[in-house]
Parts: C-alpha cells; structure tokens; sequence
C-alpha cells in the first residue's frame, strides 16, 4: 500500500457526528469544513432540522459529504462501532474526563485510526453543547484554547479547527517512509468498552465496594482510569472474564473462595 493510499484510508476511519444541530445551516458549513481538510464522513445526532436548501448554499460544493452524511437518533448509536470518541468542549468539571488541546486529539485520533479502529470527534449543540449523558460516552474531551474574554466560537468554526489539525497529522504521517504504524491487537470498540463498565458496574455492586456512598464518582474514576490505558480487545476480554468470575464466586459464597496467601507465601500444602 503507498503512502498516498494509506493516508487516505486512515482518513476514511475518521468521523465528524454533529449531535443536536440547531441551524441546518450549520450542517452546511460543517461540511465545507470538513472537505476542505479531506473528510468525508459527517454523523448527524437527532438535528433539530434537516439538512435544506440553506445546508446546500453553505456547503458551497461539498454536496457529497451532505449527500452521504448518517443520521442516527443518539449519539451512542452514531458511535458504537468507534474505538475512539473525542468529545469537543468547553471545559467543565460535571464530567472528569482528560483534556486534550487539539493538537494532541488530532494526533491520537490519526494514532488510532491508523490501527485499524474508528474514531468519531463529537460536536454539540450550538447553544448548550453536550449534555452530561453525552459526554459519558465520550473517552477524552477536547478543548479549543480561545479568548476567555470571548470563547464564543461557531459550530462549523470548531469543526474547522479539529479538522485542520486532522489535516496536519495526516501529511505528518503521509511523510513517513513506511506509512503505517505498527499494528497489534485492535483496540476495544466502543460498544465493548462499554459493555465492560456495565459489568465493572454490577460486580463493585455485588461485592458493596461503594459501603453506602454514591457509586457515580467511583465509576468515573474507574472509567478514566481504564480510558487512560488504552484498553485493546483482548484486554477488555480478559478483565471482563475475571469480573465473570469474581461474580460467580461470590454468588456461590464463601465456600468457593480460594484460600489468601497471608505474608507474601504461596497457598502451597505444608
């Protein structure tokens, strides 16, 4: 595969999803945008309107990405294939999740892509952004750097600046002599990293880990935890097999517990 190829088809791995779009208008210029920097593929999350003639005005030649744009009727539909969700934001601390500067989202979004898994940069509404549902499905957040005197930027303005440094990386990577970075185990999907916090969920409950306090902080913190390693699949599999068996140990009671080795000696027979 060359350079040229390779390039594109980890760009091909990358989505815009627009979620909650106000002004069809917006979804226009979002578009233009993004064709620009040579994406292609927009998700539409629950817009407010369709996309219309105004859309197709301010598009001003990207009809294609339009045309080929998917609406989805949540966000967590949109992005359940994705290995990969980067949620753009103002910062917030409703949700405690890490924060990247464009640059260093644009760079692990290509990262990512680039082995093979999908990632989606997800947009909000023009007025109130993501909601806090929305940004728990997300794995990092990312934060333009405007004027704090005057942050207000537009929606298609934002898309413009992850996309160009989309770009940027991009021709970054398309310089390299050998075009690929090295491919090992694909990281966990969306769906399966999610399916694994459910369950992570269940268990703590099982076994009281929260004594009376409020589960969500804990699981918050679990989640960045686990977000931060950059879990593959077949890691997910495993931690996923041990809560399966943490679950029927307790379940069957104390008679099934192996016995714990007490000052660092091995559970041998004396």
């Amino acid at each position: 595969m060359t350079t040229h190829s390779t390039a594109e088809s980890t760009a091909s791995r990358l989505r815009i999803v627009l979620v909650g779009t106000q002004h069809p208008g917006n979804i226009g210029s979002a578009a233009r945008a993004m064709k620009t920097m040579g994406l292609t593929r927009l998700v539409l999350v629950a817009p407010e309107k369709a996309p219309d003639h105004e859309s197709l005005a301010l598009a001003a030649g990207a009809d294609d990405v339009l045309a080929s744009a998917r609406t989805c009727a949540s966000l967590a539909e949109a992005v359940s294939d994705c290995r990969l969700v980067l949620g753009c934001t103002a910062r917030s601390r409703r949700i405690a999740l890490d924060e990247l500067a464009p640059r260093e989202a644009a760079t692990r979004a290509l990262a990512r892509a680039a082995d093979g898994g999908e990632v989606a940069l997800v947009f909000g509404r023009e007025r109130t952004g993501l909601d806090n549902g929305e940004l728990q499905l997300c794995h990092a957040a990312v934060h333009i750097p405007a004027n704090p005197g005057y942050s207000s930027l537009n929606l298609a303005a934002a898309v413009q600046v992850l996309a160009y440094e989309l770009r940027l990386a991009l021709l970054a990577s398309a310089r390299n002599d050998d075009g690929e970075l090295a491919r090992g185990d694909p990281p966990a999907s969306h769906a399966e990293l999610e399916g694994f916090f459910g369950q992570l969920g269940g268990v703590l409950d099982l076994i009281d880990f929260h004594k009376g306090r409020s589960p969500e902080s804990a699981l918050r913190k679990f989640r960045r935890l686990f977000l931060r390693a950059g879990l593959d699949a077949r890691e997910v599999r495993l931690l996923r097999g041990v809560l399966a068996d943490v679950e029927r140990t307790v379940r069957l009671g104390p008679a099934a517990a192996p016995r714990v080795p007490s000052d660092g000696q091995d559970c041998g027979d004396p």
